[in-house]
């Protein structure tokens, strides 16, 4: 068999691992792991959830330790145009190549799972997770920055031994698996909390809050908040918007406990002032020499965030796109506050919203023109859009993916190659 047939295969073997959707729990990975040699115990790690903020927040901690000499994996989800981007050395993204190569050499072990039982069958984000700590263990890296997926408590990462632990917000997302209020939310969240292990708590609603502490007092855990380290003044960062702030001070509080006395304030200020993390209010060069702003504020707390940002703009285009309904209400009310004109779009992804259903979503007051399209029209070539005037792109990552990789002349990314949810648990 040739090398390319291989690579196919394999290719088509994952994604019909994800095409069986997700399913929280511990079991599958601590074995699947187990079998790996536990990779994830090859280096220290710093473990985040959150519902917003967490890949800035990821972003900015892995700079800090990168500036401060130290060689870095970080593991974060979704990706926007390439697989590897979920899995870096010193900001290098794993090649998609070699994901398929790594992954290759866990298949044995995902059939040696399966034959014990479908309740055993590794999911596509527990491999990928396996994938991640193979990855690191063999680059020989000093410290992982390690993205939960969904959740905390049941997610694939939580089988981590944490320096520290980060809540960077909650807010109401992922009702189906994580519950239908913030303190059920919270607690789903606040499952990556550890025994003796700081956990620093950004900005959350007072309710969270008290679940998280709650939590933490109940396994031995000391707490941490960003606004108390801060109390003059939150962090600088290159990454826009008041909400980054926050995530700037959960960064360089968390790298503080981690790091202790070797903490290095003077790096620390550069690296949150040249962390770049893309999707997020990012802006864009056309050719005509127009900005193109993309963000990925895909569910209410994080366009509630940015919609300072939004304000500050004059009336602009603003391209929509959600997966799911109760997302798309969410951004739609508040880009009618501040679009002169809104274009639906629909991801390219199963649980897209779909354009007639985002129709009846906009805001009966709104006085501005509404249409549809698709980003092929809006971007049809390297650095071009075809509608005139400040652009912005506001909704799911999944659709700043495509806009991205439209705006760099590549083609639409694989969606094979995103996490598929199940309905429920």
């Amino acid at each position: 068999m040739s090398a390319v047939m291989d690579t196919a295969a394999t290719f088509a073997w994952l994604m019909n691992l994800r095409n069986a959707g997700s399913a929280l729990g511990l079991e599958r990975m601590r074995e699947l792991s187990a079998r790996l040699g536990n990779p994830e115990n090859s280096a220290p790690c710093i473990h985040i959830a959150g519902t917003n903020g967490k890949g800035s927040t990821a972003a900015m901690i892995e700079s800090i330790q990168r500036v401060c000499g130290r060689t870095t994996g970080l593991y974060t989800s979704p990706h926007l145009i390439k697989i590897g981007e979920r899995i870096q050395v010193n900001r290098q993204q794993m090649s998609t190549e070699r994901v398929l190569r790594v992954a290759e050499e866990i298949r044995p072990h995902y059939e040696a799972l399966v034959a014990k039982g479908v309740e055993m069958t590794p999911t596509f984000f527990e491999v990928i997770t396996a994938i991640a700590f193979l990855e690191f263990k063999r680059a020989k890296v000093d410290i992982v920055v390690l993205e939960t997926g969904l959740g905390g408590r049941l997610d694939a990462t939580n089988i981590c031994q944490p320096l520290v632990t980060v809540i960077t917000s909650i807010g109401l997302d992922h009702q189906d698996f994580l519950g239908n209020t913030i303190e059920a939310i919270a607690g789903e969240k606040a499952g990556i909390i550890k025994s003796g292990v700081p956990c620093v708590i950004s900005k959350v609603p007072a309710a969270a809050e008290a679940v998280l502490v709650a939590q933490a007092k109940k396994v031995g855990a000391p707490v941490y908040f960003v606004r108390d380290r801060f109390k003059s003044g939150l962090p600088e960062t290159s990454l826009q918007g008041e909400y980054q702030q926050w995530n700037a001070g959960a960064a360089w509080l968390a790298c503080e406990l981690a790091t202790g006395r070797s903490f290095d304030e003077v790096k620390a200020k550069a690296a949150l002032r040249t962390v770049n993390w893309g999707g997020r209010w990012q802006k864009l060069k056309l050719k005509d020499g127009r900005d193109l702003i993309i963000d990925g504020s895909h569910n209410e707390e994080g366009v509630r965030a940015t919609e300072p940002l939004l304000a500050r703009l004059n009336k602009p285009t603003v391209v929509v796109g959600a997966l799911g309904v109760e997302r798309a209400r969410a951004l739609l009310s508040v880009v009618a506050k501040h679009a002169g004109e809104i274009i639906l779009v629909a991801p390219a992804h199963e649980r897209a919203c779909s354009i007639a259903e985002m129709k009846t979503l906009v805001p009966r007051d709104y006085l501005g023109v509404v249409r549809s399209s698709t980003v092929v029209d809006l971007f049809p070539a390297a650095m071009e859009c075809s509608v005139t005037g400040q652009v912005v792109v506001v909704g799911s990552l999944y659709l700043v993916g495509e806009v991205l990789a439209r705006h760099e002349g590549r083609s639409a990314p694989h969606s094979s190659w995103q996490d598929k949810l199940s309905a429920k648990p």
